[in-house]
């Protein structure tokens, strides 16, 4: 709700417990914009939803509703009753035209809100293995995951950005055998290159970087040696690229937690987990392993945490993981998965709720396929390469603004056709170029020399064109709609209003003249009508990652 609607509703609210002593909820209280705007500003239909529960007629209900309204909503201008039961309300242009100079005050801080204080959340995504560059489908959870972090601080929660990196297991050892093997190569010596291992070009690359840096020391070096030096040089490296990648992207991390470090000082965290988990009558073995009970807490089966041969399944650092997370203050926890997760997250949260945290602990958003997709065809391959198009290709390509709103403006909990020709296109049929487009359209009226400059008024009485009042009202619906999509970590409910308030900009843009030189106060009225459009559109953009360029 906007600021005006949810006054609306608390008046509304109000005025039933007085007049009937009843206080109607919010799925029968409702406060919406009227399809027609000659009926009013918004409107409810609550007489009508409460008219069996009354045994009356939703018009008998509303009248005296609408006589205590008048007293308890002062902002309106006229409140009304239409058949079947309608109550409108069309507020006084000062309670709208008062947002301008709300908006301009707060600046950089408008769309802020308190809906999430004091709730402490941890972020978890993108979590690539350490083995080769991030591709198009990395760049999709990236973009996400990124939103809904930036929505969460506009909304007041206390978030931990964080990267699960999966630096042990098999994809390391033969990471490090594959770098062995083009390294062996450089020097012109046999290396077999490991049937699973990994054949891109950027693991080519980093063999002949330590090839360059250290010589041939590791030719005839301990084999057990060699591979511990090359597994941690390849990962080391491969972060760092991953790193660097993401800060193009504007994902910015503040965590990096390792999967080894849970293997340190003799698994310390692990041991505790576990001993925990016996403690509380969770484990038992079978066939030389040891498993956790995880049917008695909603998984399909139960669930392997150390092998027969000793070695720990993948969840059992997993679970330490979680824990450190709660353990670290961030009872709240999100996830973000690949498709092929799906069927993880029952044991994940299974093994939370044995182990005695609340049921909502974990929440995972998995994310869908992408298909990269040019005039129609899919598009697998870089051109540049012949490899998978990466992350840092596709921002060259398209551009990191495109890039990201493509993929936050679509729900991720459905697959998606990435249109590369359009991304890059320079047209308004580019979603992003539309809305970039609008901004500087609003950039060079206020920077135009022929229009006085803007002074902030005390009120803008004179903005009462049709379109002028459902701008305000849709800038006014900004920090509610950022607090609901932080709540339902939906960032692409951003790139709907932005599209739908640019929309409505570029057709007011149309009719309207904001420059009058005959009526210099209208013209600086309106100049702070387009600088808080900007304001708000700045904002909104911000929240997806996406500039506003001041010209284009």
């Amino acid at each position: 709700m906007s600021d005006f609607e949810q006054k609306i509703f608390d008046a509304v609210s109000q005025a039933f417990q007085e007049v009937y002593n009843l206080e109607p909820g919010p799925d029968v209280l409702t406060v919406e914009v009227p399809r027609d705007p000659k009926l009013g500003d918004y409107a409810t239909g609550a007489a009508m939803k409460l008219a069996k529960t009354l045994h009356k007629s939703p018009m008998d209900i509303a009248a005296p509703i609408v006589d205590k309204l008048k007293d308890l909503l002062p902002e309106a201008e006229s409140i009304t009753v239409a058949k079947p039961g309608f109550i409108n309300f069309k507020l006084k242009s000062g309670a709208l035209t008062a947002l301008i100079n709300q908006i301009l005050d707060a600046g950089d801080n408008y769309g802020q809100n308190t809906s999430g204080d004091g709730v402490h959340i941890l972020i978890e995504w993108v979590s690539a293995n350490p083995t080769g560059d991030l591709h198009c489908g990395h760049a999709r959870g990236a973009a996400w995951g990124d939103a809904i972090c930036r929505l969460l601080e506009k909304s007041g929660y206390d978030v931990l950005r964080e990267f699960y990196v999966n630096d042990a297991g098999n994809q390391i050892v033969m990471l490090g055998e594959s770098l062995i093997s083009r390294y062996f190569e450089y020097f012109g010596k046999e290396y077999p290159l490991p049937e699973n291992g990994y054949h891109a070009d950027d693991v080519k690359q980093i063999a002949i970087e330590l090839a360059q840096q250290d010589g041939d020391k590791w030719l005839d070096a301990d084999p057990k040696e060699r591979l511990e030096y090359f597994m941690q040089e390849g990962k080391t490296r491969e972060l760092k690229k991953i790193e660097k990648d993401l800060e193009l992207y504007r994902v910015h991390m503040q965590s990096w937690i390792h999967e080894t470090f849970f293997y340190e000082n003799n698994m310390e965290r692990i041991n505790a987990c576990l001993k925990r988990m016996d403690e509380l009558g969770l484990l038992y073995e079978q066939d030389g392993a040891l498993w956790l009970k995880s049917t008695n807490y909603g998984d399909d089966k139960d669930r392997v945490l150390r092998k027969s041969d000793g070695t720990l399944s993948y969840l059992t650092p997993d679970i330490a993981n979680h824990v450190y997370k709660v353990e670290r203050g961030y009872p709240v926890m999100v996830n973000l998965w690949g498709a092929d997760h799906h069927s993880y997250i029952t044991r994940m949260q299974a093994a939370l709720t044995a182990l005695g945290y609340p049921k909502g602990s974990l929440s995972v958003d998995i994310i869908q396929m992408v298909r990269m997709v040019e005039n129609g065809v899919e598009v697998k391959m870089s051109k540049r390469t012949g490899n998978a198009i990466t992350l840092r290709e596709l921002c060259e390509d398209v551009g990191v603004d495109a890039a990201r709103w493509f993929f936050v403006s679509k729900d991720i909990s459905s697959q998606m056709d990435f249109d590369m020709k359009q991304a890059a296109a320079k047209d308004n049929d580019n979603p992003v170029y539309y809305a970039q487009y609008a901004h500087s359209r609003m950039c060079s009226i206020l920077k135009n020399k022929d229009i006085p400059e803007f002074h902030q008024e005390a009120s803008y009485d004179r903005l009462t064109d049709e379109k002028e009042l459902l701008l305000l009202k849709m800038m006014g619906e900004f920090p509610a709609t950022v607090a609901k999509a932080a709540k339902v970590r939906k960032p692409n409910l951003i790139a709907d209003y932005i599209l739908a308030l640019v929309k409505l900009y570029h057709s007011y843009y149309n009719v309207s003249r904001v420059n009058n030189p005959d009526d210099p106060e209208l013209t600086n009225q309106r100049l702070g009508l387009v600088k808080a459009l900007k304001v708000t559109l700045r904002n909104a953009l911000d929240l997806l990652g996406v500039t506003a360029p001041e010209s284009m």
